[in-house]
């Protein structure tokens, strides 16, 4: 019997010819055809050598290689979980991970072997293989017997396939259980909102660890029989050639990775007429960067997402990137929304409040954690954390993270708003505001800024005096070379609290 949820048999049967993944600094690459066999190999590998099974988890520590997407299609035949690590933690934050996936294989790239070595619950672990290995096992120029068949495990929509563990930034990481129903959905959501099929392609240069990484374009593009290009990590003017030699028909970046690109002198004679357009999520992006992109015919459509839903939850059409700069564009077709106040009443148009959504595309819980998933849903609906306003056309705008407010005299601070302000001053080119400990008020705003052009403290101060209630106004400016980041270029405001300049 043919698994509902292997993926690669399926295209096998349909296209098995067809270049499905490659690597974009090696030049390897593999057909849906060689998935399909290279996945069965290793469907056995796992089960007989390793004793994997549906629901065991096999843990990963390396960079996006191919042999990620073997896995993947292992894990589609025989029902186990994968939890991609983030290799840029320190070995005890993967240790606290080993300890909470409780994994039955860890496979690691020899360059972070000597970290993974550090933490005590990997020797723990009943199996460990290093990914050269796995590597020679799944090399396209032997044929095994086992490479034709393997019988496929039956699963239940609600089984998962990932344990993606959150940034932890706030406190410890927890596990996000992804299924095989919200794989599905994600990708139909994502196919009725963009131009999706098997004449698709896109690279991928986000990290494997992500959910963006393996979900925004990766799997969908997967699931309708289109085309990925695997890059080990953002670098911005490979990119742009990529997109120029793959001929890529849909990118996805945030502003910052955007920004790099446009920035190099050969952005402007570099052919993007390929791309239908790029998505961008993450953080709004700023007009004067959506209009250079737009000069050069490439559309800009922003979205939203997270790791515990979607994660491609809302979008923004290209013909409105401008006219609601600044939304996430409406829900997607299969995702329910609402916004709430405090006591849980549905907000009116135009007043801010917490999204909180409902459909198949929402995790079923937390790993191991009973009180964090009761905690994130109420009557059926999961609570995003974001604070978000719905216009009269009924387009989102987050307002900002619930947990990134300030109390500064009794009031509420949302960074975002004023965050806005800062940005459309010509002499700011990056602005991130978060509070800090203040005697008289409890909490008073701080500005952290790369300037644009020449600007002081005092003239960004009283700027924002004539825009904003005089409680959202920072007390003070610091300016810094640049802002620092997260993996996936997101401004890590956590580091930004722990400053001691």
């Amino acid at each position: 019997m043919l698994n509902q949820y292997d993926w690669a048999a399926k295209w096998a049967r349909y296209r098995p010819d067809q270049l499905a993944f490659s690597e974009y600094e090696s030049g390897r690459s593999l057909t849906f055809g060689e998935l399909h066999r290279l996945g069965n190999r290793l469907a056995h590998h796992l089960t007989v050598n390793y004793h994997i099974g549906k629901g065991d988890r096999v843990a990963l520590l390396a960079e996006n290689s191919l042999e990620y997407l073997i896995l993947f299609a292992a894990a589609q035949k025989t029902g186990c979980i994968l939890v991609p690590l983030n290799y840029r933690l320190a070995s005890a934050e993967i240790d606290y991970l080993l300890a909470s996936a409780q994994p039955g294989l860890v496979i690691t790239e020899a360059k972070f072997q000597e970290k993974i070595e550090r933490s005590t619950h990997y020797h723990q672990v009943p199996f460990q293989l290093s990914w050269e290995s796995l590597k020679q096992l799944c090399g396209k120029q032997n044929q095994l017997p086992e490479d034709d068949h393997f019988s496929t495990v039956p699963l239940r929509t609600t089984d998962p396939i990932f344990l993606l563990y959150t940034s932890g930034t706030t406190g410890f990481p927890k596990g996000a259980l992804y299924t095989h129903q919200m794989l599905f959905w994600n990708s139909i959501n994502t196919s009725l909102s963009l131009i999706v099929n098997t004449d698709s392609r896109t690279i991928n240069c986000m990290p494997p660890f992500h959910t963006g990484g393996w979900n925004v374009l990766t799997t969908p593009f997967f699931h309708h029989g289109g085309y990925s290009c695997l890059m080990k990590s953002f670098d911005a003017r490979a990119v742009l050639h990529a997109i120029e030699q793959e001929q890529v028909t849909i990118f996805m970046g945030v502003p910052t990775m955007l920004r790099m690109m446009a920035d190099l002198p050969e952005f402007a004679c570099a052919d993007l007429s390929s791309l239908h357009y790029i998505i961008v999520g993450g953080e709004p992006m700023p007009i004067p960067l959506i209009e250079q992109w737009h000069e050069k015919g490439v559309p800009i459509r922003q979205g939203f997402g997270m790791t515990e839903a979607g994660p491609n939850l809302t979008s923004l059409h290209q013909d409105d990137a401008i006219r609601k700069m600044g939304s996430i564009g409406r829900p997607n077709f299969y995702v329910e929304s609402r916004i709430v106040d405090e006591q849980g009443r549905t907000c009116p148009l135009n007043q801010a409040g917490e999204l909180q959504l409902r459909g198949p595309m929402i995790i079923p819980g937390y790993w191991q954690n009973p009180p964090a998933t009761e905690k994130a849903f109420i009557d059926g609906w999961f609570r995003t954390g974001d604070r978000v306003r719905q216009d009269e056309e009924g387009y989102l705008f987050v307002v900002d993270r619930i947990k990134n407010m300030y109390i500064s005299g009794g009031e509420n601070v949302y960074p975002a708003e004023v965050e806005r302000i800062l940005l459309s001053h010509p002499g700011v080119h990056e602005a991130v505001v978060i509070g800090v400990p203040d005697a008289k008020w409890g909490e008073s705003g701080r500005a952290f800024i790369v300037k644009q052009a020449a600007v002081s403290e005092q003239e960004l101060i009283d700027f924002c005096v004539a825009h904003l209630a005089k409680f959202k106004v920072p007390k003070s400016v610091v300016f810094l070379e640049a802002l620092p980041k997260n993996d996936t270029g997101k401004i890590n405001r956590q580091g930004l609290k722990e400053w001691k300049g």
